[in-house]
């Protein structure tokens, strides 16, 4: 059994158990034969699929982030999917009936190998659900002086740099190579994504 803890989070966002904008996510309780499965969404149609999902009576989780877009020179903040074009989907292979995924509107398929649903190793699923408040997943957990990060929102949105220093609060000092020129900004902790 997986016990997950409440987070506030929006229908769009993290909709586990099908509660609607502003209300808490329950406890999610998974029994030895539910598992997540990964879904694969046609393009920007991951709400959509979510939706339908769950009109279908199926729990899904869509990761969500918190997202700087550029256009006709403004900036705005947008919360899009952590992984464009995918969601999961609790199942129990035994009890549901996992063949009508396949024609919901909005999905293109589930990922499957050999004919069968091929299920998300166990813990990952769970862990970013644990990192979800407020309807955005951050991901910003296990980051250290030294490693190299991303920021993933704001005016400095998609540069690489180097993580250098660490407030108790929720500042962090990041070294930026822009231009030859090592330049150091200070940024919210949430705006950060470690770079591969």
């Amino acid at each position: 059994m997986i016990a997950l803890r409440s987070t506030t989070t929006t229908h769009m966002a993290t909709s586990v158990d099908g509660r609607g904008p502003g209300q808490r996510m329950s406890a999610v309780e998974c029994s030895d034969s539910e598992r997540w499965f990964l879904v694969h969404a046609r393009p920007c149609s991951e709400v959509k699929a979510q939706l339908h999902l769950q009109a279908q009576g199926f729990r899904t989780f869509l990761p969500l982030v918190q997202k700087t877009t550029r256009h006709a020179r403004q900036f705005r903040m947008t919360r899009s999917p952590l992984f464009p074009r995918y969601l999961f989907v609790l199942l129990s292979l035994d009890r549901d009936r996992w063949r009508s995924v396949y024609g919901t509107v909005g999905v293109s398929t589930l990922i499957t190998s050999d004919g069968r649903p091929s299920p998300v190793p166990t813990g990952i699923v769970e862990s970013l659900i644990n990192r979800t408040a407020g309807g955005s997943t951050r991901m910003d957990a296990g980051l250290a002086e030294g490693h190299s990060v991303r920021i993933i929102s704001g005016p400095f949105a998609d540069l690489v740099g180097r993580l250098v220093q660490m407030d108790a609060g929720d500042r962090v000092r990041v070294l930026l190579n822009i231009m030859g020129t090592s330049v150091p900004l200070a940024v919210s902790r949430d705006v950060l994504s470690p770079a591969a």
